[in-house]
């Protein structure tokens, strides 16, 4: 199983509401008709809580500025992330479109990986 994770944090002009809400009831639907096209086979969002409540783990830890969420992505295969049809290429770039209008892209970290289960 190959999973992407993607670390994201909102346009300046956007307060954390507008973010959220924009993220799950406007991006989210849209990842949802494309996910055949993109071969994804489980999405979810992890939405950030208020500052106020990491606040104490991130001073204990030194860390850097929290996230205002987290978005994950599975696919079966490498081969399956790797799909380069006509429409999924479409697909993708108009998540990529959508992602403009609310990700500070150059802030958010995405990276690949394979899971590991521990427990």
């Amino acid at each position: 199983m190959i999973k992407l994770t993607f670390c994201l944090h909102r346009l300046p002009h956007l307060s954390r509401a507008e973010f959220h809400d924009y993220w799950f009831n406007t991006h989210a639907p849209l990842v949802a008709s494309v996910r055949e096209a993109l071969k994804i086979r489980r999405y979810i969002q992890l939405h950030s809580l208020p500052d106020t409540e990491g606040a104490p783990f991130a001073a204990a830890r030194g860390a850097p500025e929290p996230y205002d969420g987290v978005a994950q992505l599975w696919w079966d295969t490498a081969e399956d992330l790797a799909t380069n049809t006509p429409e999924a290429i479409r697909a993708g770039a108009l998540l990529l479109e959508d992602e403009r209008k609310f990700i500070d892209l150059p802030r958010s970290p995405l990276w690949l990986g394979e899971e590991r289960e521990v427990f």
